[in-house]
């Protein structure tokens, strides 16, 4: 089961690249977009607002986190998590700048008194050019994190042959050990008594004890014999 969890780096090599450059460019875009007249006011390069920090860094910066995880982790759990932060990173992309109109109420900025900490600002501009930035700066953004992200936490769902195949060669074989063990703990086998070496019968011995018992066994028919006629008389 451990060896189960072990993926090849190579796994999620592309997708954490991607979604690493992908992350630079969210966190990164709303600053360095104004030098080439693309993106949201406030139209000047590194001004820091608190939209961008909530709806743009935050998220880029998760992606980021998200996809070097992908990158050097060899542990299947781990990349999961991985792309699942990456995941949910593109999802504030793609709707963070939509859902902001629905808080209102605190300390409003900009039109529809959205919240200074949720105002992304107004995209500059022709229409064109607005359904460009929305896309590249937002919801486009993350639609593709979101996808990339999907598709990493789908293989590493996957088993494949190989993986399952070096799973099994890195699992210790166990019976042996155990034959081993069941021998080692095995009673030593009895060891039989010598008994005394008996000389062999020479055949005159032999020959004297049979006559011995055949004369033993004479007298008792004779004895028996003779009480017999004596009772009879």
């Amino acid at each position: 089961m451990t060896g189960i969890l072990r993926v090849p780096r190579t796994r999620g090599v592309a997708s954490g690249v991607l979604l690493i450059l992908l992350g630079f460019w969210g966190a990164l875009a709303p600053f360095v977009g104004p030098y080439f007249h693309f993106a949201y006011t406030p139209d000047t390069a590194w001004a820091f607002t608190a939209g961008r920090f909530w709806l743009e860094i935050l998220p880029g910066t998760v992606t980021v986190i998200g996809g070097l995880v992908l990158l050097v982790s060899a542990f299947r759990p781990a990349a999961m998590v991985g792309a699942i932060l990456a995941a949910a990173a593109g999802t504030w992309f793609a709707l963070g700048s939509l859902i902001a109109p629905l808080w209102t109420g605190y300390g409003p900025v900009g039109p529809y008194a959205i919240p200074a900490a949720l105002y992304p600002g107004t995209p500059v501009g022709g229409p064109i050019h607005i359904v460009a930035e929305r896309l590249a700066f937002f919801t486009g953004l993350g639609l593709v994190i979101v996808a990339i992200s999907s598709v990493a936490f789908g293989r590493l769902t996957v088993v494949g042959a190989r993986e399952a195949q070096m799973a099994a060669s890195r699992t210790p074989v166990e019976q042996p050990a155990m034959a081993s063990t069941a021998t080692t703990q095995r009673l030593p086998r009895r060891i039989p008594l010598h008994r005394p070496a008996t000389s062999p019968k020479t055949p005159a011995e032999t020959t004297d004890g049979e006559g011995q018992r055949t004369n033993v066994f004479r007298r008792l028919v004779s004895a028996r014999s003779s009480g017999g006629g004596d009772e009879e008389s």
